[in-house]
């Protein structure tokens, strides 16, 4: 099958490190002859309005009645985003409200990449791209969906969402100059170690009702939730080891409140993957999840801030279609 690669980028991620990433990749495509678009993302969003445009007008769909239209002279049209984790979040949202079964190809260019690192993905742009144009077909991969009831917000993550002490931190380093300044230099992930260090002298512990697998827990003290079908979140920090996007399984880890020197021992058992031991860490598997938190707390989806909100959320899995 020939394929005609339609690239939807984001220049400013990776806080303008994509665009060195896509004039490499521009440049290799025009040398080997590979037929190609590019649009360019232009504000906050626009991806999603590009991708919507795309399903509606010109990619296919992966399914068998589709592809038995392509003969030997058609090519398929295969979507490559380049950019960030949020990128790629902006697009696989879009085709889930068009409610289309459309697979992306994915040239990691942000400064976390974490869904890159959690599928196994090559860091190296053109390692990225040599896979692409080598990989016949594409494969699935598990996606969570959310449905928050209280503000009846719907959609789809590629990486996780996190309530409390993650997302405050994400918010903490969304509006910090650090992040920015450590992406310079290929740091952006030390940008959320500085972020957590400030947060967590201020989180406090919060109560949460979790429902998974028809059994119902509270917590007195949640101070870090999040549920993701991955190991990594916060650019490469593995908070569920065993979780596997290859599995039809969501991962749900919590951490409750504890005196700030025994938050220090966690951290540093974090670092060496060996904070599933620890008794103040949980960890539950499944396939449908209920989360209920009544005080106000930060939530972020992919990094993402949802705002200072109480939440009724509810988690399950869908299936998306990655080129790799």
């Amino acid at each position: 099958m020939q394929f005609h690669y339609h690239f939807l980028i984001n220049p400013t991620a990776g806080s303008g490190s994509a665009e060195k990433i896509v004039k490499r990749i521009i440049e290799l495509t025009s040398q080997r002859g590979f037929p190609y678009t590019t649009y360019f993302t232009e504000y906050a969003g626009h991806e999603q309005r590009i991708a919507e445009q795309l399903a509606q007008n010109t990619l296919i769909p992966w399914k068998s009645e589709h592809l038995a239209d392509l003969d030997e002279t058609s090519s398929y049209p295969l979507l490559v985003v380049i950019g960030g984790d949020g990128t790629l979040h902006q697009v696989v949202n879009a085709f889930y409200r068009l409610n289309v079964e459309i697979p992306v190809a994915y040239i990691p260019a942000g400064s976390g990449n974490d869904f890159a690192r959690g599928i196994g993905l090559p860091k190296e742009a053109e390692k990225a791209f040599w896979q692409i144009v080598k990989t016949p077909f594409p494969r699935e991969v598990s996606m969570i969906t959310y449905d928050e009831k209280i503000q009846d917000e719907q959609g789809v993550v590629i990486n996780n969402v996190g309530i409390g002490l993650d997302a405050a931190i994400v918010h903490a380093t969304n509006d910090s100059a650090t992040k920015k300044r450590l992406n310079k230099y290929n740091l952006g992930s030390l940008a959320y170690i500085v972020s957590i260090i400030k947060v967590l002298f201020t989180q406090k512990g919060f109560p949460i009702m979790v429902e998974i697998n028809g059994q119902q827990m509270n917590f007195a003290k949640a101070f870090l939730c999040t549920t993701t079908n991955h190991p990594y979140f916060g650019g490469g920090v593995a908070i569920a080891p065993t979780a596997n996007a290859e599995k039809n399984q969501l991962d749900f880890v919590l951490v409750e409140r504890i005196n700030i020197f025994k938050i220090f021992w966690l951290i540093l058992l974090l670092l060496r993957k060996k904070h599933m031991e620890s008794k103040h860490f949980h960890h539950f598997t499944g396939n449908k999840l209920r989360i209920v938190s009544t005080m106000p707390e930060y939530g972020q989806a992919d990094g993402e801030v949802m705002g200072s909100r109480s939440f009724d959320i509810h988690f399950a899995l869908k299936k998306q279609w990655i080129w790799c």
